[in-house]
């Protein structure tokens, strides 16, 4: 090993480990500027190490660990979202303890969860094993089934419990279709380990029983699906949306759905390379379109802004399922870059809705009105960011949308109606509730808001400039990564 690949190791080790220790330290130490500040300084650290491993020689695929074209796309997106979002968090979390919502012991057990949930979200995303994999994306989940109960409110218990219910049903499916994979695996790659090493998998999967293969993707796609918020499995992701803090909202639509979704692709990937194999993109593309045509229509019945924008995940995530069930170069490249600019864009959007209820009081949308005269920076912070989620130019999710659609027109035309169909009605719920939002009467506290700017407008600034200018290495690694997902 040279030095080179022995420094990515050592990245990869360090992405692990800094989320380790941070949790460690977070548990134990009091006071909350001292643990906000820890919570920063270690989510800083670990984009740090996942941004050195594009300057380094990758080591070579272990039994456990791996780095390859995919993963650095999701561990890179994951680190800097994890990042910003401890930034929003310290304004965010400093408010809640000053109303009283939450208290010390809260704070030491809310920054530990927070650490933890990262370290499981990146070892879901650099596992070679898809044992281990499991394991990280349930790790990643019922820590945040713990942070979605922190109020101890009626309401974010029960939240808390449907989340903690529906994904172990979830993922009780996952495990099944993983133990299917390693039954088919076993004859060929022989028992223990190497039957779930992934990069084994892939490559003697031509000589896998093809009927195992299919059954297991089903379960797989089921049960990851229930991660993603897929219809109709959805049900956990609104209510965990609305009643937990709202940087968790945040990690939840920007993060850990891409967790999930990720296990899918390469489970996808392992099937695509079976020549035998049903094609796992009819199943993925109707799940998708199922998802985003019912979420728009969910969007123009809600009245909590939280749970609003829970659907439009809902919705968005059936379009990233949909691009990759397609399939094909320009539709794998429209969902990578739609699901890059979807986690920028919403988690920005929760953002500015956590100082807005803050502000008000209220989630209620009934009870928020006429933000950019009351207060601009956070009501034009919120125009821009529905603007990018709605798809308007120049922002990078109508990129992403335009390039899907034209791939759907000349691959599957008749598809292409209730993918527009589903976009447009999504568009119009998005313009009726911002209208009110943004521009209305305004309504309730006028107090200047306490909040952090920067996480919010970074987001944006970023989406901005994918919609107007991607730079040609970008175009060409997304190109890679999009053939490879064929």
């Amino acid at each position: 090993m040279n030095a080179s690949s022995l420094f990515a190791f050592d990245a990869v080790a360090a992405i692990l480990a800094i989320p380790v220790v941070a949790a460690a330290l977070l548990a134990l130490m009091p006071g909350y500027k001292v643990t906000a500040r820890i919570n920063v300084a270690a989510s800083l650290l670990t984009l740090v190490a996942a941004l050195s491993l594009f300057v380094t020689e990758r080591p070579a695929p272990g039994r456990y660990l791996l780095v390859d074209d995919l993963n650095i796309v999701f561990i890179v997106l994951n680190t800097f979202v994890g990042f910003t979002t401890s930034l929003f968090s310290a304004s965010y979390i400093a408010h809640e303890l000053e109303t009283g919502r939450l208290t010390s012991a809260n704070l030491r057990f809310y920054h530990a969860m927070y650490q933890i949930m990262m370290f499981g979200m990146n070892l879901a995303f650099v596992s070679n094993n898809i044992g281990l994999m499991w394991v990280a994306v349930e790790l990643a989940t019922l820590t945040t089934v713990l942070m979605v109960g922190i109020y101890r409110t009626h309401e974010a218990l029960e939240a808390a419990w449907k989340y903690f219910i529906l994904g172990s049903v979830g993922i009780a499916f996952a495990l099944f279709g993983t133990i299917l994979v390693y039954l088919a695996a076993q004859p060929v790659v022989g028992e223990g380990y190497d039957a779930m090493v992934w990069t084994l998998l892939v490559e003697r999967v031509a000589d896998f029983d093809p009927a195992l293969l299919n059954v297991a993707f089903v379960f797989l796609l089921l049960g990851y699906g229930t991660k993603v918020g897929l219809a109709p499995l959805h049900a956990w992701l609104p209510d965990a949306h609305a009643e937990g803090p709202t940087p968790i909202s945040a990690v939840l639509s920007g993060l850990l759905l891409n967790v999930a979704l990720y296990a899918v692709l390469r489970f996808k990937i392992l099937l695509a390379a079976s020549p035998e194999a049903i094609s796992p993109g009819p199943l993925m593309m109707t799940m998708g379109l199922a998802s985003l045509i019912f979420a728009a229509f969910m969007l123009y019945r809600r009245r909590d802004i939280k749970r609003m924008f829970a659907y439009s995940s809902i919705e968005h995530m059936g379009i990233i399922v949909f691009a990759f069930g397609l399939g094909g170069p320009l539709a794998n490249f429209a969902g990578l870059l739609h699901m890059v600019m979807h986690s920028l864009t919403k988690s920005a959007i929760f953002f500015a809705v956590g100082h807005i209820a803050q502000i008000k009081g209220t989630q209620r949308l009934s009870a928020i009105r006429g933000l950019t005269e009351t207060h601009p920076a956070l009501g034009w912070g919120l125009v821009i960011g529905v603007a990018a989620i709605a798809g308007l130019p120049p922002m990078g999710v109508f990129m992403s949308e335009f390039l899907l659609v034209s791939s759907t027109f000349a691959r599957q035309p008749l598809l292409a109606v209730p993918l527009v169909f589903g976009l447009l009605v999504a568009f119009g719920a998005l313009l009726l509730r911002l209208t009110g939002v943004a521009f209305g009467q305004p309504r309730g506290s006028r107090k200047p808001a306490e909040a952090s700017y920067l996480p919010m407008y970074s987001h944006l600034v970023l989406v901005l400039i994918a919609g107007i200018y991607l730079p040609p290495p970008l175009v060409a690694w997304f190109q890679h990564i999009a053939n490879l997902l064929r």
